[in-house]
């Protein structure tokens, strides 16, 4: 995604995947929320559910993101549970402090096996900001 070079930014999702979605395999778009197959997947099936509206992470939101916050919930439910449907189990995270690359909230949900090698970090942060 965007010409093969790293993000070096600290909004992958605003600088990058809100401004080009159409470089993205979308799985659902609304008014408010935006969710893909990750750009960068650690794991054989690996969504991201973003916000439309920067929010920079869930301990961060206010009482104004508070709708945007439930529409990306509802979202990611909607998609955990199809994928525990197919797959029968997945993991639904967010990650916060040192573990997030990028500074805008979002979900992953992900199922099947970790992609990448045992020698990498375990950290399971973000689409291209790595």
């Amino acid at each position: 995604m965007h010409n093969g070079a790293e993000y070096v930014g600290d909004d992958f999702y605003c600088d990058v995947a809100l401004a080009h979605p159409d470089e993205l395999d979308i799985v659902h778009e609304d008014d408010r929320v935006l969710a893909f197959h990750h750009t960068k997947p650690k794991w054989e099936l690996h969504l991201v559910v973003i916000p439309k509206r920067h929010i920079a992470s869930l301990t961060r939101a206010s009482a104004l993101d508070e709708d945007d916050v439930a529409a990306v919930l509802r979202v990611a439910q909607t998609l955990a549970r199809g994928v525990e449907e197919e797959r029968g189990a997945q993991p639904v995270m967010s990650n916060l402090g040192n573990y997030q690359d990028s500074q805008h909230l979002r979900v992953h949900i992900h199922s099947g096996p970790r992609l990448s090698s045992p020698s990498e970090p375990a950290s399971t942060d973000d689409a291209v900001a790595e």
